[in-house]
């Protein structure tokens, strides 16, 4: 038994917004059948390959327990299989450029004549405005959505940053929706439009941005760096480097082996609670009653003073010593940890965060499992399907076409 067991999800998504949203569902148990071009299928199949003849890690990270189904929806039995779709499933998931679907003939009128209980879950790039038609990527929703103007240090440029807020992100954003739409429509009957603009996803995500940007009404932001460098503000909420955005100020800071180690630092939290604990940790027990140190706002503007003195400490220890001595005296701190060393890491690999997938062309690889864990909807991370794998199967499964009518559509050139 599956969270989503009987749903089926028709799934327009590419790239990777949308089948971060399809490829959630399906972890969570849904039956997700991925529609694609018959000889070209999602354009990720063939971006950043790095086994010649099998499909990209980009895609197959990103598609893992859905079925492939080839459709030509140009061709008029292709269209009448499109049709039978949208009345047999609960969920269209697309992410097409505006105004795709309308052009192909399936506007929400038309999706609600052919099922009044489908679920329309859609991501943009913007929501309306003058902005509405644009196209967008990844880095292009940090920019437009707050996150990469009050990213990085604020005598350089803006930075977008690793994590995919803006296209994974607003992935996770449209499952919410999904869900939460097949939930109401058990008491109400009725499908409805799920709209999840990427902008809006990203900026959802940088709440803590725009309430500094209010407090800036109020004067300095005194956790900031910059307040204690004696640096004006300007009107916006700044680039703050690695501070910790909230009322516990933080940085990273070097630890040993940093000279050759890009990763070897960690990530320490100045907690007003454990003040007294950092001060002996570090060797400054004096600080734990002097005016200039003793308080919260007495420290803000010594930050720099402050961090240089715990550094002077850290780089005398590894990432993980830092660990091992800090966490028994619960003072926050966190390595800097890679992509190879999470990669590497087993109890990620006890907790499904990190699979190994086999993979037919391929051969095994690493993906990450789900991220959310439920005791009764247990996740087993599937490989990703190859192109048109399941085509048949779901004409026979999910629509009932006999073993005649699937010959005769592939045949036409309809599948």
């Amino acid at each position: 038994m599956k969270a989503l067991d009987d749903v089926t999800i028709l799934d327009f998504t590419h790239v990777q917004s949308g089948p971060t949203c399809t490829q959630l569902l399906a972890w969570l148990g849904a039956d997700v059948i991925k529609v694609e071009r018959p000889g070209a299928g999602d354009a990720t199949r063939k971006q950043l390959v790095d086994k010649p003849g099998a499909d990209s890690l980009y895609f197959t990270m990103l598609n893992h327990n859905k079925r492939s189904l080839t459709l030509n929806a140009k061709h008029a039995s292709g269209r009448q299989i499109l049709e039978r779709l949208v009345k047999t499933c609960d969920v269209l998931v697309e992410n097409f450029a505006p105004g795709a679907l309308d052009r192909m003939g399936f506007t929400w009128e038309r999706i609600q004549e052919l099922n009044p209980r489908m679920i329309l879950a859609s991501v943009k790039g913007f929501g309306p405005g003058p902005y509405a038609e644009c196209k967008v990527y990844e880095n292009v929703a940090q920019c437009a959505g707050g996150a990469a103007s009050t990213t990085g240090f604020r005598d350089g440029p803006p930075l977008v940053t690793g994590a995919q807020i803006g296209d994974s992100g607003t992935g996770l954003h449209l499952a919410l929706g999904i869900v939460a739409a097949l939930f109401q429509r058990e008491s109400s009957g009725r499908g409805q439009r799920v709209f999840a603009p990427m902008q809006d996803g990203v900026l959802n995500l940088c709440r803590v941005k725009l309430r500094d940007q209010q407090r800036l009404d109020a004067g300095p932001l005194t956790e900031y760096s910059q307040y204690g460098e004696g640096a004006p503000f300007g009107d916006a909420t700044p680039r703050a480097g690695n501070d910790s955005g909230g009322g516990q100020p933080g940085r990273i800071l070097k630890c040993k082996g940093w000279e050759t180690d890009p990763n070897a630092y960690t990530y320490f939290i100045t907690q007003a609670a454990v003040w007294e604990a950092i001060c002996e940790v570090i060797g400054k027990p004096e600080w734990k009653d002097a005016p200039d140190y003793a308080t919260p706002p007495a420290r803000l503007p010594r930050l720099n003073e402050i961090f240089d003195a715990i550094e002077a400490w850290t780089v005398t220890k590894t990432k993980f010593e830092v660990m091992d001595i800090c966490n028994p005296l619960n003072i926050p701190v966190g390595p800097i940890l890679s992509m190879k060393e999470l990669a590497e890491e087993p109890s990620l690999r006890e907790t499904g965060t990190i699979v190994e997938v086999d993979h037919p062309e391929r051969g095994p690889y690493l993906t990450v499992g789900c991220p959310i864990k439920m005791s009764d909807s247990e996740v087993e991370v599937a490989r990703a399907p190859l192109l048109g794998e399941h085509t048949q199967e779901v004409l026979r499964e999910v629509l009932n076409y006999s073993d005649d009518d699937v010959a005769a559509l592939i045949e036409s050139g309809a599948v």
